[in-house]
């Protein structure tokens, strides 16, 4: 690797603003806000407004929208 063009990557904590979950992973950004971890450890906290624990997809909240397209009608006709 040449030296001097990469970002430095380090270990920050992700900070679910809206459910104040956190969790632990490495990243090229950094801030000036830092927190104490389970390990004693301080590290950068990056903010985010979705996480995997708030992501409706994830969450099993997520609506589906169906147009009824061209499968749907064939079930609707057969009665499936």
């Amino acid at each position: 690797m040449k030296s001097g063009i990469h970002p430095e990557y380090q270990k920050v904590i992700f900070l679910d603003t809206s459910s104040d979950y956190k969790f632990l992973s490495g990243s090229t950004r950094t801030s000036d806000e830092t927190m104490e971890w389970e390990d004693g450890n301080t590290y950068p906290v990056i903010r985010v407004e979705i996480s995997s624990d708030t992501h409706p997809f994830y969450t099993g909240k997520q609506k589906a929208d169906r147009a009824g397209g061209r499968v749907d009608r064939f079930k609707k006709k057969y009665n499936m």
